[in-house]
């Protein structure tokens, strides 16, 4: 079988797994260092997506790192659907996360102009941890492509 760039198993699909992995845990870092994130429903939605994304990323990660060091294939169909499922459950989270966020975002700093009137709120962090939630979530996405062909291809 052709080795597909990204494939559970090598140090392109590890590497996938840790974009992922780092992009989601900036989205939360910069989230959490925001003051007054809490009181927005949508960004909280973000942290919890993005913290499940992270938990995936990095257990996939290790997974990836496990089979590199002993040489194991993880292209069986039953593991190639769990990741296909996985994939597509975060993708669907992230991208729901980060849009929403993206709404209220935009909302405040351009429609309501909220972020010129109103100093306090910290709209580049907020602006900041949505664009790396969009960086996860294209990471996501064509780890769940790669996914896809694989299970499809098996």
């Amino acid at each position: 079988m052709k080795e597909i760039m990204g494939s559970p198993g090598t140090v392109s699909g590890m590497a996938l797994r840790v974009g992922q992995c780092a992009c989601a845990g900036a989205s939360i870092g910069f989230m959490v260092s925001a003051l007054g994130f809490s009181n927005y429903t949508a960004f909280c939605y973000l942290i919890a997506s993005m913290g499940l994304q992270v938990l995936w990323s990095l257990g996939l990660a290790c997974l990836d790192g496990y089979a590199l060091k002993r040489k194991r294939d993880l292209q069986n169909p039953v593991l190639v659907s769990l990741f296909v499922v996985g994939d597509w459950v975060t993708a669907t989270l992230s991208l729901a996360a980060a849009c929403s966020s993206a709404g209220v975002i935009v909302l405040y700093s351009r429609d309501l102009h909220y972020c010129r009137e109103q100093t306090h709120l910290p709209c580049g962090r907020f602006q900041l941890s949505v664009a790396f939630a969009f960086c996860t979530w294209a990471l996501i996405a064509m780890s769940s492509h790669v996914m896809f062909w694989i299970l499809a291809s098996i």
